[in-house]
């Protein structure tokens, strides 16, 4: 009796109370325990779940296929790990998936390592289940969206459509995800005539969310807006994604009018909308309006709960050049991390203030905060900007030795660009030389850049051949190269190349 109370507080989430009862049970079996652990990890209560779930074994007690998938679960919620193999490794000494009737076991399993990204594993476990329901290929499907694995996303679709099983809601929204991720419009739209077909826009409103940020990732916004307005129920998750699908492609202007467009419909924005929109200002120089928003997110106290809305705000300020105003608001912001301080730098680097970026990269170390991949390229191309040559040298030298980062193909071309432009092009053959890639079209542009700066039509000859072998239409190179044969008085080769150039 004491049991079935518990439970009944446990169904009614008042779990306090049911674990009052349940710890007043003269006699605790496997019954109990999984209300008390399935009660904590349905309500979002994992390390209690965790908790009793060891409890439970110090007890004696051996867990059955319902407590272990609820402990699974807590696993996936937190990713947990190394908990949910040794779960595994019970499982599969003890023979637990061999019921062909009880699915719910290996479900979870499946589900716990999509959920902590270890796809192959998630794979591994489908292949050894006696059978397969929809649920067991929606967890799949899911591990391959959050794992951005979008192809192999859309033939495990496939798979399960020739299996006989019909799609589901948790479906459709996953595979929608697949198709924006990888621009995919046409299986997109094969997916919203099923959609429509089977009437389910009007019953979830995920769905019809999961449908305009297809369209507008796959750049089709005119689609996106028309989906917007013919969904039954609007939502702000909705104008989210049609917010962000504009500012992507870089129509900041219809952001803002959708912005403006969403509050008259008294949908109210979210820190999500926030950082869309403010993206957008960023992008559009819109400071006029970037500003507003900003005071809007001051006075709703979004500041002190979401380091990603100080982070744009900062990166706002910084894309419209305002650098003392970007500055001001980082040294306000409560948390700063790694992007707080890249804003920044990029912002001074963009301007050509070498000697600000590198007295940000000193103040972001002393405050704790470890420099990342984009801080080195934001510090190095602002050393590239104004001739810093033994400062980007030291710091490029000491990137992996000092930081454990190893400098990437962004990093050697500012490098390049560096050594290039002070004209010590010796310094650039041995960069090139141990380069991760040879061939890399941006190191080669910006050296072809150098040899402009310095007239130097041999080796300028050398690397526009190196970036036509990649991209033989590249009209940078052609102009640059025309430009090398001008100021070397070669009027005739600069003449060839500007007709080779224009179409024939």
């Amino acid at each position: 009796m004491s049991s079935s109370v518990a439970d009944m507080y446990d169904k009614c989430g008042a779990l306090v109370k049911a674990q009052e009862v349940f710890h007043e049970l003269p006699l605790r079996d496997v019954v109990c325990w999984n209300t008390l652990i399935s009660g904590y990890t349905q309500h979002g209560f994992i390390d209690e779940a965790l908790t009793s779930f060891n409890q439970m074994r110090n007890e004696g007690i051996t867990p059955d296929a319902f407590i272990l998938a609820s402990v699974l679960k807590a696993c996936a919620n937190i990713k947990n790990i190394e908990q949910g193999k040794r779960i595994h490794d019970e499982i599969v000494s003890r023979a637990l998936l061999v019921d062909k009737d009880d699915m719910v076991l290996g479900n979870a399993l499946l589900d716990m390592y999509a959920k902590c990204g270890l796809i192959l594993e998630a794979e591994d476990v489908h292949k050894g289940l006696p059978h397969s329901d929809l649920v067991t290929w929606n967890a799949l499907l899911s591990g391959y969206v959050l794992a951005k694995q979008d192809h192999q996303a859309l033939g495990c679709f496939d798979r399960m459509h020739n299996q006989g099983l019909s799609p589901d809601i948790i479906t459709f929204t996953c595979i929608l995800k697949a198709c924006g991720g990888i621009g995919a419009i046409d299986k997109g739209k094969q997916i919203h005539n099923q959609i429509v077909t089977r009437c389910l826009l009007n019953k979830d409103v995920l769905l019809g969310t999961a449908l305009v940020d297809m369209y507008a990732k796959c750049g089709a916004l005119t689609k996106a807006q028309q989906m917007l307005d013919e969904l039954p129920l609007q939502h702000v998750v909705s104008w989210n994604a049609l917010i962000a699908g504009y500012a992507q492609q870089g129509q900041c202007h219809e952001a803002l009018q959708c912005f403006k467009r969403m509050q008259s419909e008294s949908l109210y924005p979210d820190s999500v909308t926030f950082i869309c929109i403010l993206k957008a200002c960023g992008s559009a120089g819109a400071i006029d309006k970037g500003n507003q928003i900003h005071n809007e997110v001051v006075l709703r106290g979004l500041l002190e709960k979401d380091i990603a809305i100080g982070n744009v705000v900062v990166d706002m300020y910084a894309k419209c050049g305002v650098l003392a105003k970007a500055h001001e608001v980082l040294e306000e912001l409560p948390v700063r991390d790694a992007i707080s301080w890249n804003s920044l730098i990029g912002g001074y680097a963009e301007q050509g203030k070498g000697g600000k970026v590198l007295d940000c990269f000193e103040q972001m170390q002393l405050e704790g905060i470890s420099p990342d991949e984009g801080t080195f390229r934001g510090v190095l191309s602002a050393c590239s900007h104004s001739g810093l040559l033994a400062e980007a040298q030291f710091i490029f030298q000491n990137m992996a030795i000092m930081y454990g980062i190893t400098p990437n193909l962004e990093h050697y071309t500012c490098m390049v660009v560096v050594f290039g432009y002070t004209g010590y092009f010796d310094k650039v053959a041995s960069l090139i030389e141990v380069m991760p890639c040879f061939h890399y079209h941006a190191v080669w542009l910006a050296l072809l850049g150098c040899c402009e700066k310095w007239g130097n039509v041999k080796l300028g000859t050398f690397v526009f051949d190196q970036v036509l072998q990649l991209d033989d239409v590249c009209t940078t190179a052609y102009v640059l190269m025309a430009n090398i044969f001008a100021t070397a008085g070669m009027h005739e080769d600069a003449e060839t190349v500007v007709k080779y150039m224009l179409p024939q």
